[in-house]
């Protein structure tokens, strides 16, 4: 009986490893199609184009990682570049890259620092898991 349980329980198992693995395909592709499009990446763009749900997206690390990464630089990328015009042109123009570029930069700081928290919340829920097992 236990051993049928435990094979009952290794296919399921399987399964469901098998179902993350092709949801995590088909969320990745629809971000390389949204890319080639030149659509927004959003949370809502990825589920609606890979047919999964929100809860996946945001429960899986890696993806989460990507969506908020492409989607904090789509709204640091200048959406025309300036013309520059009178003696100081080159100056301005030079200014206001290195202000977008330091923007962008407290913005990904920002997304890095957040996904530490993250990691750091999950390592610590695990220690304590660990320790409520052996203890």
């Amino acid at each position: 009986m236990n051993d049928a349980r435990a094979k009952r329980t290794a296919v399921l198992t399987t399964a469901a490893k098998a179902k993350t693995h092709a949801k995590t395909k088909d969320a990745e592709q629809a971000i390389r199609t949204l890319l080639k499009r030149g659509e927004p990446i959003t949370f809502k763009a990825v589920q609606r184009e890979a047919g999964v749900s929100h809860a996946f997206l945001y429960n899986h690390p890696e993806l989460r990682a990507r969506i908020e990464r492409l989607r904090a630089q789509a709204r640091l990328a200048p959406e025309s570049p300036p013309q520059p015009t009178g003696d100081n042109a080159i100056i301005t123009v030079l200014t206001d890259q290195i202000t977008q570029l330091k923007k962008q930069h407290r913005q990904e700081v920002q997304i890095l620092r957040e996904a530490l928290e993250r990691a750091h919340g999950e390592n610590l829920d695990l220690r304590r898991e660990l320790a409520r097992r052996s203890g």
